[in-house]
């Protein structure tokens, strides 16, 4: 794993000089330094959560996992909420879809950097999804490069890809506090499988939220 220092930004670390291509909006975004108590939590609006018919095999298994969200809708509200702490040099989200009155759905997973702009996001169970992060317009990218399980300590290669294809993540800036979020998977044979699509808006104080998480 790659060691980060406790004074910059984690993304500034992965990015290096990259950084300063990213939005002013996505920077603020991702203040959150490693080995500390920073937090944020930015709230927006899903404005499609879709799966297409063949996705819907591949449901129960990315919910065993905790990294599917299994509805269709459109215009749910979102909380996500990221934090790191003191004692490793992770980032944490505990994205919160509003599906209804009574219904939350929660995707938690943590980012880990491994070398350069390499980071891997892990879910449930040790399985992760490597992924490379760039800076492209004013965007924060990440462009997914393989599935692993990581077991005592070992970082194994396994082949979802041959079953969920190869996801897209970008962040874009609006404005000075709004930035755009989408997600595709995509299979080479199935096509487009999950999409979501969403505005956040940042706190006003996003930089400023350094008091440890409830």
């Amino acid at each position: 794993m790659a060691s980060m220092k406790p004074d910059l930004p984690a993304f500034q670390q992965v990015l290096g000089n990259d950084w300063n291509r990213l939005g002013a909006v996505i920077r603020r975004h991702y203040f959150l330094r490693p080995y500390s108590d920073d937090r944020i939590t930015v709230r927006g609006v899903m404005h499609e959560i879709h799966h297409a018919a063949v996705a819907k095999l591949l449901i129960p298994f990315g919910l065993l996992f905790g990294a599917i969200v299994p509805y269709r809708r459109k215009d749910v509200p979102i909380d996500v909420h990221y934090n790191c702490r003191p004692d490793d040099a992770f980032i944490y989200w505990d994205r919160v879809f509003h599906i209804d009155d009574r219904t939350d759905f929660h995707f938690r997973s943590h980012m880990e950097h491994v070398r350069d702009n390499e980071v891997i996001e892990f879910v449930r169970f040790g399985v992760g999804m490597r992924l490379i992060v760039g800076a492209e317009d004013g965007a924060l990218v990440f462009r997914s490069a393989g599935y692993i399980w990581r077991i005592l300590g070992w970082r194994l290669p396994i082949p979802l890809g041959l079953l969920f294809g190869k996801a897209y993540v970008e962040e874009r800036p609006v404005d000075e506090t709004r930035f755009t979020m989408c997600m595709v998977i995509r299979h080479p044979l199935a096509g487009v499988l999950f999409r979501y699509d969403a505005t956040f808006e940042l706190p006003p104080d996003a930089e400023l939220a350094t008091d440890s998480p409830q």
